[in-house]
């Protein structure tokens, strides 16, 4: 039983660092946009 609950508590513990990693990537890529410098077109 105690392997169970052990396997439970990696598991979790595993989907919430990796959804805490996608956030973080989110949010890079969002400020990534927001500060990439605009170039004039050639027209």
């Amino acid at each position: 039983m105690k392997k169970v609950i052990l396997a439970a508590v990696v598991i979790a513990g595993g989907w919430f660092v990796y959804k805490r990693l996608q956030a973080g990537r989110a949010e890079e890529n969002l400020w990534a946009e927001a500060t990439d410098p605009i170039t004039p077109s050639s027209h």
